[in-house]
């Protein structure tokens, strides 16, 4: 049955007025859409380009000239420097980090958040994991066009702001914590915002108004972060630590890993290129983790194609999103690479591949890989539970001949969960982290003694 609004607007009826069929012919949509199949890597950015400018340069400046105030990651952020794609050093705090937690993961995927607690808690890693932030908002702007970049770079520098103050709750000075943000899709937004926030002043000081109305300005100006960091970088640093924790073999386990588009293929130039990871060729963080682990990394022909979520694609062609993950990605790591698992970095790469699956039994296309996170196999290597750590059983792609294969009773394992389950029943809930620490301020929140007493 079509209804008015299919006659009025057909496919493109929900997308608003200014969208219109292309009626491109089959040759001017596959020009159009070649940059799908683009190899965004080292050889490919560096051979006939411009030399992209260092952000941070202008960022230096701008402070020099008291306009704004950067948070700098100092010594007690235990940094480790890496290498981006044209040489730069970006300096990776270790320790005393914020966690910018991901929504997508919170709702979709809390093993993925959960490992990486899990992670720190085994290394004995200083964080604040608070509930005072919000969503970065880039879905929404990416998958509806409803977001402007004056409200996204509020909003980034809100949450970071709130990061740079957090450890007053605590006595302790502002700048302590460090953000770390989980979310692929935030980090490649964050660098777009702090990019156009240092290149336009019509934007600093729409911003500015906007954050001193919420009292987030810091002496006036604005803070803008020294390096914006996601976690798989993180793992990257930490990654021979890590692998000196591992307790589980996994050099008979065959990887394919997804680079995510907002992690690499946004900014570019600040993405962490190693010489000891392809050769330095490719986006060295997950990759580099998995082969200090032991596994065995397997290319295939598309590991630079999107996932296939896409934002618009996956709200209004999900039929594209399903058909683009199955036979672009799916597909070849399997026949191509005979994969045991497929490693991501990105909530939304990790939901797309992972939860797309069971529609190719509709047309015979079943593949069936297990999908997660880095930050997931690294806890697994290093002993988690899976599926109280890793909560593999929220995930859709089948899981158990992986864990079989890298020698992990997995049938104890759900019958340890199941009776953990019933002691949650009765109240008895174990948690990785201090609930009271993630309150800092509003409705719930308890003064320290020792803050308290100091104030008397």
């Amino acid at each position: 049955m079509t209804t008015d609004k299919d006659s009025e607007g057909g496919a493109f009826g929900g997308f608003g007025a200014e969208w219109k069929p292309s009626n491109l012919t089959p040759d001017e949509a596959r020009r159009a859409t070649d940059w799908v199949a683009q190899k965004i890597d080292k050889r490919a950015l560096l051979t006939g380009k411009e030399r992209k400018e260092d952000i941070r340069d202008h960022m230096w400046e701008l402070e020099r000239e008291g306009e704004i105030i950067v948070h700098r990651i100092g010594d007690g952020h235990e940094p480790v420097m890496a290498k981006t794609l044209y040489g730069w050093d970006k300096k990776i705090p270790t320790n005393n980090l914020w966690h910018h937690k991901s929504c997508g993961q919170c709702g979709n995927i809390p093993g993925y958040p959960s490992s990486v607690l899990w992670i720190m808690n085994q290394m004995g890693q200083t964080y604040l994991d608070e509930t005072d932030q919000t969503s970065c908002t880039a879905w929404n702007y990416h998958g509806s066009g409803i977001g402007n970049v004056v409200s996204l770079a509020a909003v980034f520098l809100r949450n970071f702001h709130q990061a740079y103050v957090s450890a007053k709750a605590m006595g302790l000075p502002e700048g302590t914590f460090y953000p770390l943000v989980h979310c692929g899709t935030s980090f490649g937004n964050y660098k777009e915002m702090r990019i156009f926030l240092m290149e336009s002043p019509e934007l600093r000081a729409e911003v500015k108004a906007i954050l001193g109305k919420l009292g987030r300005l810091v002496d006036g100006k604005l803070l803008i972060p020294e390096e914006i960091v996601h976690y798989s970088e993180w793992l990257h640093v930490m990654r021979h630590r890590i692998a000196e924790r591992q307790t589980i073999d996994v050099s008979n386990i065959r990887t394919t890993v997804h680079p995510a588009c907002h992690v690499y293929k946004m900014v570019p130039e600040d993405v962490i290129y190693d010489d000891t990871v392809m050769n330095g060729n490719r986006v060295a963080v997950t990759t580099g983790l998995l082969q200090s682990l032991g596994t065995q990394v397997i290319d295939y022909s598309t590991w630079y194609d999107c996932c296939g979520f896409g934002f618009r694609h996956i709200i209004g062609e999900r039929e594209f999103t399903r058909s683009f993950a199955i036979d672009r990605k799916i597909k070849v790591a399997v026949e191509e690479a005979k994969s045991d698992v497929m490693i991501g970095h990105d909530t939304g790469c990790i939901t797309t591949l992972d939860k797309n699956q069971w529609i190719g039994k509709a047309v015979d296309k079943v593949y069936a890989l297990p999908v997660m996170a880095d930050c997931q196999f690294a806890a697994l290597a290093m002993g988690a539970h899976p599926y109280k750590l890793a909560q593999l059983h929220w995930h859709a792609s089948p899981f158990e001949v992986l864990l079989e294969k890298m020698g992990i009773d997995w049938e104890k394992a759900r019958a340890e969960f199941e009776a953990y389950l019933d002691e949650v029943k009765e109240g008895r809930i174990e948690t990785l982290y201090d609930p009271k620490r993630a309150i800092t301020s509003g409705p719930g929140y308890e003064k320290p003694k020792s803050l308290a007493g100091a104030e008397k």
